[in-house]
């Protein structure tokens, strides 16, 4: 059985990505951006969909997130 959501959420990292890249001074398009750069194909739209917790994070774009956002993967939950 595939689970895509929880009590209404997608993710549980969606608030906690924000928090960083606010922190961090960064605007979503520039998150967006710098994933890119890894190869990580995510618009700015996607961006906000994460962190308002309407969509799946895969487990690579969570690795890619920690490196983008100078932290670690426990950090992120």
């Amino acid at each position: 059985m595939k689970i895509y959501n929880y009590e209404g959420k997608a993710n549980i990292v969606g608030p906690r990505i924000k928090q960083l890249r606010i922190s961090q001074k960064m605007t979503q398009e520039e998150l967006a951006i710098k994933m890119q750069l890894e190869n990580v194909e995510l618009s700015q739209k996607v961006i906000s969909r994460i962190e308002k917790q309407e969509r799946f994070v895969a487990d690579y774009e969570l690795l890619t997130f920690c490196k983008v956002l100078k932290t670690d993967l426990e950090n992120l939950f």
